[in-house]
């Protein structure tokens, strides 16, 4: 039988960095974004992206407020296409841009997971499962033969003419996190397995696949983040380009060329560390963006430029708040919900097809 529904707060905190309070606090700012029928939008009364939704009802989870999160997955599976995917923005209920993203299509596998493992709840797993299934199953028929997954498809059903290594390395998180999930439910899928192993090792390996977008932060330390890279090779990646992207103080560029730091780039970097074991620089960045924490509400300015000095863009977004709050449980390792961000997932050897070119 599952688990009673928990609605009392985690006593989730970082010791010198954010209180248990000031968590709770960010979690019922996502509590009063969230809309009656259980959508997470950017920010009260604004559009949603999926994978910005899942990340807000992770959050959720983390922070105690189970039933919220339920509402939102719930609300997901209900709003999703026939063919497993969903529009690439959705605002109060209508489709605001068509197109389908495989990383949205993938990342629901990663929150219920989470969800998983934080309540135990099986039986909520398992009425979420087939929308996850149809998720992945979106997602993988964006898969080139080599295994990168192309970055969309088009309302006309065309697929797009390249590969983003941050978007594939969140299908990669994805795989994993569906694949465990699968396991545990009895429904083993090692045809997804098998499909992690190729995509983690081109995300790994082969950068040289997928577009030139290496001025973007995200592209710097997703691999990482999405499992494709643990051990030395991790710390060797997040190491190369520390100075490029990290602002002592401020956290961290969205994009090298730019004086702007972002909250939720900054977090996902934290969690990435948090995956490797460096806490200590880990809690040092969440520590260095309370400059865009709102100590009313415990709401999170998306970013900074601080060349002029100013908050900028002018929006509090859920999904900045929400990676705050799962670099904090990642960090401290509170919940069990950590390990869908810290699981070694092994490194991934050369793909056994030989289509990357890599000796086998």
């Amino acid at each position: 039988m599952s688990p009673a529904p928990s609605q009392a707060p985690t006593a989730l905190e970082v010791p010198g960095v954010l209180t248990a309070d000031q968590i709770d606090r960010s979690a019922r700012y996502l509590l009063a974004s969230q809309e009656p029928g259980g959508a997470l939008p950017w920010f009260p009364g604004g559009h949603l992206d999926v994978w910005d939704h899942v990340e807000c009802a992770m959050a959720l989870t983390a922070a105690g407020h189970h039933g919220a999160a339920r509402r939102a997955y719930t609300w997901l599976a209900g709003v999703q296409n026939a063919d497993g995917s969903w529009p690439a923005k959705l605002r109060q209920g209508r489709v605001a841009e068509a197109h389908r993203e495989p990383n949205h299509a993938a990342y629901p596998a990663v929150g219920v997971w989470h969800h998983l493992l934080v309540t135990g709840d099986t039986a909520f797993a398992a009425r979420m499962w087939p929308a996850v299934a149809a998720g992945i199953g979106f997602a993988l028929g964006l898969a080139t033969e080599r295994g990168e997954i192309l970055w969309a498809r088009g309302t006309d059903g065309s697929p797009g003419d390249h590969a983003l290594l941050t978007g594939s390395a969140s299908v990669h998180h994805g795989l994993r996190c569906a694949a465990a999930l699968g396991a545990r439910l009895g429904q083993d899928r090692p045809d997804w397995r098998a499909a992690a192993d190729r995509l983690g090792h081109l995300v790994a390996a082969h950068e040289e696949v997928f577009a030139d977008r290496g001025r973007f932060s995200m592209d710097w330390y997703y691999p990482v983040l999405g499992g494709a890279l643990r051990g030395p090779g991790a710390h060797k990646r997040l190491d190369e380009r520390w100075d490029t992207f990290v602002v002592p103080g401020l956290g961290i560029r969205c994009v090298s060329d730019q004086p702007w730091v972002t909250g939720a780039e900054t977090s996902e970097l934290v969690l990435a560390l948090a995956a490797v074991g460096d806490t200590e620089r880990g809690t040092r960045l969440l520590a260095d963006i309370a400059h865009l924490r709102d100590p009313d509400d415990g709401a999170y300015w998306t970013g900074y430029q601080f060349a002029e000095e100013v908050n900028w863009p002018v929006e509090r977004s859920t999904w900045t708040a929400a990676a705050v709050i799962l670099a904090a449980d990642a960090l401290t390792g509170t919940t069990p919900g950590a390990q869908a961000f810290t699981a070694d997932w092994g490194e991934p050897g050369p793909d056994p097809r030989g289509l990357c070119g890599c000796p086998l």
